[in-house]
């Protein structure tokens, strides 16, 4: 019964068909205020009859549409897990090929995010000049408000999306429709236009389609999170799927006929979008209202990225080509380190691009034609492989999409490369590689580890356990009972400076030390500097090469204070020590126990902190860390609470008996004349 519940209670986190059209399909529906422009922009440099042009390539975007929601339908059936095309081209084409898959789609999410947000707020500076200067705040703000929605949940913030996504629809409509409705427009449009630069061809054509595919962004993002869907799961994925696609296409070939029925050319003032709404409804609140709108969806356009892009990175961390921690699911079934790092570097490229939308497009649409590429031939290759009724005709579709998507691809690069195309040549292959070398580190982890193999039954091996003490206290004596609990031998260890002024502390120290009788050996490791860490990295290198204990473990007792600002009130002595026995050893684990310090004032015993048990970790040989400062016996010598009655700026001395239960090495002799 609880499971039932709970598992209802994840349900309610999930996305239903109308919420995934509005998390997931804001990039592509919002692509139709800035995609029928850039055909324009591209057009106008040879003239007015090359704008006669600009209907047959919607048409051909529009046929680019279908076979890519066909395609991505078949997709979403046959890898109901999500992944798109890095799932397809994983199965089908090889690793190599699906890491180059979800490097072009990581790219094209990133650049996503980036482009929406600045768009929108270019839109907002528009209408607002005041507002121009701080463009860049107001692009962090409004990518901050896109990640703490989606932090805060994905269905919830796709319910807070629904109702702009709607009303942009509505508003695309009506100018749609009110155009078609009107002989003449409502207000003279302006169809000035500069002297032609370029003559109609080929390449014009071909450059023109380029840049209007941008439209077509977005469309991948539905199948590369399929599992953020209610079940069944890839049926509500294959009709938002669908209606993205009907939507996009009725929204592109509609605004198409405006501009050719109007006569639209491209401003620089005033956007093609803008042109056609006041010639189909008029300069009025209705003009306003359908700007308005647009501003928010092309801001909000960035949350197709907070979609799909951390689905993505958890299948890649599943597959152990990114660090595990991107897989891991909040409770409201976020992948939070995916948006994270998504908004992270969607801000650094606001910030490199100083907020302006141009300098962003050419990279825009260029990764992810490569992705849309690998996912048709995967599919093609699923079908032959599969041989199932009517896969012929399925692989004749996929296989059509593909040689429409790698000429699109070859196009996009070669008409923008000397535009900053050139750095996604770079960035993909960069991040294949990384893919590859985490892939590396974990295989080599996990035959350290022999992961997936049966262990040898568990032995008890001999040990011994060293506790680095500067004074006496309940959180000495929790330290040296913890260390008792771990190991065969347990031996304190002290660090005494041979400054003259030490050996009143000195004396003091020891004399407690017998007075306490712990039944635990002191070492005493007398230095010459001023280092606690140096001395006992010798000592623990030494006992190494005696080579008489399977294990050796240095037990750290430390105190977690209550709040955060209250560590300036404690010295940090562990961490030096942590750093310096981990680079100056070979086979020393260090243990370093953190103790809540309000439990000392209730209980005898204090206990360990769940949320900050000892840590343990195998050190590596390196040089030993710079000289600490002399330890304080009013604070201990290795970040241990410290004694009352102790004199400030003095190390405390200490017990010159050589330890029983370990002998200690020539360097813990407390003879004056052997020091470090």
């Amino acid at each position: 019964m609880a499971s039932t519940v709970e598992a209802d209670h994840e349900e309610q986190h999930r996305l239903t068909a109308v919420e995934g059209l509005a998390a997931l399909s804001l990039d592509a529906l919002s692509s139709v205020a800035y995609g029928p422009e850039a055909i324009l922009v591209v057009l106008v440099a040879a003239g007015a009859a090359a704008l006669h042009y600009s209907l047959p390539i919607t048409g051909a975007i529009v046929l680019l549409l279908a076979a890519l929601v066909i395609s991505y339908r078949q997709v979403i059936e046959a890898f109901p897990s999500g992944g798109g095309a890095y799932a397809v081209s994983k199965a089908h084409l090889g690793t190599q090929a699906s890491l180059v898959a979800a490097a072009s789609l990581i790219v094209d999410y990133v650049l996503n995010a980036a482009v929406g947000v600045s768009a929108g707020i270019e839109a907002v500076t528009s209408a607002f000049p005041v507002l121009y200067d701080a463009r860049v705040w107001l692009c962090l703000a409004a990518l901050a408000i896109i990640t703490g929605l989606n932090l805060w949940g994905v269905s919830e913030s796709a319910k807070v999306f629904t109702v702009p996504t709607v009303l942009f629809i509505a508003a695309i409509a009506a100018v749609i429709l009110g155009g078609l409705v009107r002989t003449h427009p409502a207000v003279p449009l302006n169809h000035q236009i500069g002297p032609a630069t370029e003559t109609i061809g080929l390449l014009l054509i071909l450059k023109a389609f380029a840049s209007g595919c941008s439209a077509l962004t977005g469309v991948e993002a539905i199948a590369n999170a399929v599992p953020e869907f209610r079940k069944p799961r890839a049926r509500r994925a294959q009709h938002t799927e669908v209606w993205l696609g009907i939507l996009l296409g009725a929204m592109l070939i509609g605004l198409g006929i405006l501009i050719r029925k109007f006569h639209v050319v491209p401003q620089n003032s005033t956007t093609v979008l803008a042109q056609l709404t006041e010639a189909s409804l008029g300069h009025n609140f209705a003009f306003y209202a359908v700007q308005l709108i647009t501003m928010v969806l092309l801001a909000l356009a960035a949350n197709t990225s907070f979609g799909g892009l951390p689905v993505l990175t958890a299948l890649l961390a599943r597959d152990n080509f990114l660090p595990h921690m991107f897989g891991l699911r909040a409770d409201r079934q976020v992948h939070r380190y995916g948006v994270v790092v998504l908004a992270l570097f969607a801000a650094a490229l606001l910030v490199a691009s100083d907020g302006n939308t141009q300098a962003l497009v050419p990279l825009f649409a260029v990764g992810v034609f490569i992705g849309f590429t690998l996912s048709q031939l995967g599919m093609v290759k699923h079908w032959r492989t599969q041989r199932t009724p009517g896969w012929k005709s399925r692989a004749a579709i996929n296989g059509f999409g593909a040689f429409l998507t790698a000429l699109t691809t070859v196009i996009e690069l070669v008409s923008k490369f000397t535009e900053g195309a050139w750095l996604i040549v770079i960035v993909i292959p960069g991040l294949v590689l990384l893919f590859d070398q985490v892939y590396r580190t974990y295989a080599k982890i996990g035959a350290m580890l022999q992961l997936g193999r049966k262990p040898g039954p568990p032995a008890k091996l001999k040990s011994l356990v060293i506790v680095p003490v500067g004074s006496i206290s309940r959180l000495t004596a929790a330290g040296i009972n913890a260390a008792l609990s771990l190991g065969d031998d347990v031996v304190a260890v002290n660090v005494c400076f041979t400054d003259p002024e030490e050996t009143a502390a000195d004396v003091a120290f020891r004399q407690r030390w017998q007075e306490w009788r712990p039944n635990v050996p002191l070492v005493t490791l007398r230095s010459a500097r001023r280092s606690i860490a140096r001395p006992i990295v010798k000592y623990l290198s030494q006992i190494e090469e005696e080579d008489k204990y399977h294990r050796l473990v240095v037990l750290i007792p430390e105190v977690q204070p209550p709040k955060f600002w209250d560590y300036i009130l404690f010295n940090q002595r562990g961490a030096i020590l942590d750093r310096a026995i981990r680079r100056g050893t070979v086979n020393v684990v260090v243990c370093r126990l953190r103790y809540r310090l309000e439990q000392f004032a209730h209980h005898d015993a204090p206990a360990v902190s769940s949320s900050d048990a000892a840590s343990a970790s195998a050190a590596v040989p390196a040089q030993d860390v710079a000289p600490a400062s002399a330890p304080d016996p009013a604070a201990p010598a290795a970040a241990i609470a410290p004694a009352p009655g102790q004199d400030p700026g003095r190390a405390p001395a200490s017990d010159p008996a050589a330890p029983t239960a370990a002998p200690a090495p020539a360097a813990a002799d407390p003879s004056p004349r052997r020091e470090h």
